[in-house]
């Protein structure tokens, strides 16, 4: 065969190439999948293009096992197809598939915690609404809960978490905000450590729910500390009869209204017996609380009771106290 044959057929051979190249190429960019909704796939830890392009083939994101591998090696090489939960958007490209995983762009979850669940309901809550690979049991979480110590917020976490891991966030959170509120703490609080002023941000959390007023709740309770007047905070008193474990069925924590004998109760959380700060908090207060209780507002005012809007009435003496407590029961059995 001649040198000129030899070097037309070694050049339609290279443009059939080009050919095939430009077309898997096509096909890779504006093509799309068998997928017409979006997918979440798992990619464990060191899991190779191969096995990764047969968990998008079962997941019905890709059509072809050896297309997928093409496109990697010829159009995205030396990317590294990161480890991670993904959500595929519907019809995404090959293209689109390959940058997601590797740009590491994984599926974020979310769980919720409000303020003022006890430890005991924050682990019952992330039983309920972690999302994650491994399933949850008694050992998902290393010890007791300790009492205040996690700060309610909204958490993201992946699916290869742990609760620990989503624990030691919350826990790491909590830290972080008392040590700042302490640090701009108000000068001449009877809170002599950060362990006082948890406890008395946690009753706060659960005395108001009213953002507006929680430093005046607050202002209160360190009115009557350095008075030396107990505190009589009803919340105080559930936990000395809970212990912090709530079932939350829609009938508050009792299940039934506080009576006048459980605030006979002999226990150091009882408020209406013991002088002081109880022993430890009542629950998780969230960071207005903790500011609060650092930085309360500065008034007259040693009592308070529910007002029926929602909020509370506030007095300076027992005598004005007592005619809103009137004012609230009517309200209240009507």
């Amino acid at each position: 065969m001649s040198t000129p044959i030899k070097i037309a057929i070694g050049a339609l051979g290279g443009f059939l190439v080009l050919i095939v190249l430009a077309c898997l190429y096509v096909l890779t960019i504006h093509g799309s999948n068998l997928h017409n909704e979006e997918q979440l796939v798992y990619v464990p830890k060191g899991t190779g293009v191969s096995k990764i392009a047969t968990l998008l083939e079962e997941k019905n994101v890709i059509d072809n096992v050896t297309h997928f591998k093409l496109s990697v090696r010829l159009f995205h090489p030396g990317a590294t197809l990161k480890a991670g939960e993904y959500k595929i958007p519907e019809n995404s490209s090959l293209k689109d598939v390959i940058d997601l995983l590797s740009n590491g762009e994984t599926f974020q979850r979310y769980v919720t915690i409000p303020e003022g669940l006890t430890s005991y309901q924050v682990e019952k809550r992330l039983y309920t609404d972690l999302d994650i690979k491994d399933s949850l049991s008694a050992d998902s979480f290393v010890g007791p809960i300790e009492e205040g110590s996690l700060l309610p917020d909204t958490y993201a976490y992946s699916y290869d978490e742990s609760a620990a891991d989503v624990l030691k966030r919350m826990q790491e959170a909590q830290t972080k905000v008392l040590d700042e509120a302490w640090e701009n703490r108000a000068k001449d609080l009877p809170i002599k450590t950060k362990e006082e002023a948890l406890i008395l941000a946690s009753i706060i959390e659960k005395e108001t729910a009213v953002k507006s007023e929680t430093r005046r709740v607050a202002g209160v309770f360190v009115n009557r500390l350095k008075r030396g007047m107990l505190l009589q905070t009803d919340p105080t008193v559930i936990y000395a009869i809970t212990q912090g474990v709530i079932e939350d069925k829609g009938q508050g924590p009792l299940g039934r209204r506080l009576l006048h004998k459980d605030l006979e109760i002999d226990s150091k959380y009882n408020t209406y017996k013991y002088a002081g700060l109880p022993p430890g908090p009542i629950c998780n207060p969230g960071a207005e609380a903790i500011r609060a209780a650092l930085n309360p507002e500065e008034h007259d005012y040693v009592y308070f009771v529910a007002d029926g809007s929602g909020g509370h009435a506030f007095s300076k003496t027992l005598n004005e106290h007592n005619n809103n407590v009137s004012k609230w029961r009517k309200i209240r059995n009507k």
